[in-house]
């Protein structure tokens, strides 16, 4: 005898044919087809702040820059990566390469930040003039994403030595430039009124 089997999705499965014998009479079964299930997987949404956007400090003081991130999803640490690197007016200088310091011979810059607690902030030790420059905290997912910071600007203050005025490294060219202006603005104007008083001065004189 000739079995057929017609399976459609969502229903039994029935048997027809020829003469069914007792045995394959109970042993049909019913079957009912199941979709399959498909897993979403959540994207990663990683927001990385860097604050202050501005920072100052003097020379020799310790520096700590603040970089925080957060996700729906929690990274494997062993996965996430942190890169620290300074833009100024040489260029771009690379200082942390994941998670590790990779100046050489430089012990002044590290990482302090508890990466599981979603804290990457960066330190800076003894800073000094070459130290000025813009800070990017930059964090790299487990699936290559790569998310930065906006930046935070680092101004460093010294003394002068003349008074004791502080000021900025980026303003002291500026400030020289303008005193210098200003004696010279400061004789073009005196300079008439000057001839004038050792005009008075020789004519009593005279008298």
């Amino acid at each position: 005898s000739t079995i057929l089997f017609f399976l459609f999705p969502g229903t039994d499965v029935g048997i027809t044919g020829g003469s069914l014998s007792k045995e394959n009479a109970t042993a049909v079964t019913h079957a009912t087809a199941q979709p399959s299930l498909l897993t979403t997987l959540e994207p990663w949404n990683l927001l990385v702040t860097q604050t202050p956007a501005k920072e100052k400090a003097k020379e020799g003081e310790t520096v700590v820059l603040n970089c925080h991130f957060n996700s729906a999803r929690h990274p494997s640490l062993t996965d996430l990566m942190v890169k620290w690197y300074k833009e100024d007016e040489k260029g771009q200088m690379d200082l942390l390469e994941n998670n590790v310091t990779i100046l050489p011979n430089n012990s002044r810059v590290f990482m302090r930040g508890d990466l599981s607690q979603g804290d990457a902030s960066l330190v800076i030790l003894n800073v000094t003039t070459s130290d000025h420059g813009t800070y990017f905290c930059e964090v790299t997912l487990p699936d290559g994403k790569v998310v930065s910071g906006d930046g935070t600007k680092l101004r460093i203050r010294r003394a002068l030595g003349l008074f004791g005025i502080e000021e900025s490294v980026g303003t002291i060219i500026g400030v020289v430039a303008a005193g210098i202006g200003g004696i010279v603005v400061l004789i073009i104007v005196f300079t008439p009124q000057l001839r004038k008083c050792i005009l008075c001065m020789r004519q009593e004189s005279r008298q």
